[in-house]
């Protein structure tokens, strides 16, 4: 159990038990509902907590603007990137601030995102409905997810999927997740906004884990993340439920060609602890259980919210403004 860390390490973390104890989510974003102050959120496509700046963004009461860069959680890029898409942070809180302090920020809520690869940002806020829709890929369908395997698979702890590793295993005879292949994008595709899965499946345990990440492969095959969210459901065992998995916020131009990879699985380890299947606090519990899952294609698909009419912005700008 990961609570037994420090005893396997043999040192004192007399902290560590805190970390895993359950805490409310969401107590900053609701104390912000009441703020009138202004607000700079700045994150990171790539950053796995982008979705709290988001959130934080979005609730807050005062005028608030967003920044949602091509970096990870350190605000720096985790590969190399045109000079369109770089950011001088440090010059751009300053601009802000002074904005900020002379009053001159205009009262809503607006933001920009970069469509990473591209070199171009997206406006996002008041106007960003105006200028998106949503994509639907049905699983199953010819131009939506086609299964390649694993309909029926096992969520088994004792060898999760793992989430550092993107590849996949060759090996169907048994099958540890779901797999499904979209065919090539015709034409290049912004994404600029939330993403969803949504599920119509069955686990035979009690308690279930239900993670989906999404690949990019580009046409050389190469692969890249471009979205994961993970679930935790305690529906009746054997009955079909309906699941919705959100993926986060995403950000990316994808070129033509490009093929989308849609993994669903019981674990995403050691990101995130394993489910053991019994119900109990996958912290501390010390007995673990396969489960048997299946997914059905009817009422399956996944959503991506992509720039219908593009609106390219310059981020200081509008940051500022």
């Amino acid at each position: 159990p990961l609570t037994r860390l420090p005893d396997r390490l043999g040192r004192a973390l007399p902290s560590w038990p805190g970390l895993w104890d359950d805490r409310p989510r969401g107590r900053i974003v609701r104390r912000g509902s009441a703020s009138r102050l202004p607000l700079l959120a700045v994150g990171g496509t790539h950053d796995p907590f982008a979705e709290d700046t988001v959130a934080l963004w979005r609730g807050w009461g005062g005028p608030a603007r967003l920044l949602l860069g091509p970096w990870g959680h350190r605000l720096t890029a985790d590969r190399p990137t045109i000079a369109a898409d770089r950011v001088n942070l440090g010059a751009l809180y300053v601009r802000w601030a002074r904005a900020a302090l002379a009053g001159r920020l205009e009262p809503d809520r607006r933001g920009v995102i970069t469509l990473d690869g591209s070199g171009r940002w997206h406006g996002m806020g008041r106007q960003a409905g105006e200028t998106a829709r949503t994509a639907t890929w049905p699983f199953g369908a010819r131009t939506g997810l086609r299964l390649l395997h694993g309909a029926e698979f096992t969520a088994d702890p004792a060898r999760p999927v793992r989430s550092d590793d993107l590849a996949v295993p060759a090996d169907t005879t048994c099958a540890d997740r779901c797999l499904l292949l979209s065919p090539p994008l015709p034409r290049p595709l912004d994404l600029a906004g939330p993403a969803t899965a949504r599920l119509h499946a069955t686990a035979d345990t009690p308690a279930a884990d239900w993670a989906v990440r999404v690949t990019a492969l580009d046409p050389d095959g190469r692969a890249e993340p471009l979205a994961f969210g993970i679930v935790r459901r305690t529906d009746p065992p054997g009955e079909a439920a309906e699941i919705t998995v959100p993926l986060g916020t995403l950000g990316r131009r994808l070129p033509a060609g490009t093929r989308l990879r849609t993994e669903i699985a019981g674990h995403h380890f050691p990101a995130h602890a394993r489910n053991p299947h019994t119900g109990e606090n996958p912290v501390t519990a010390t007995r673990l259980v396969p489960s048997r899952r299946a997914v059905s294609a009817r009422g399956s698909a996944l959503h991506l919210t992509v720039v219908a009419r593009r609106r390219y912005v310059e981020p200081v700008p509008e940051i500022c403004r």
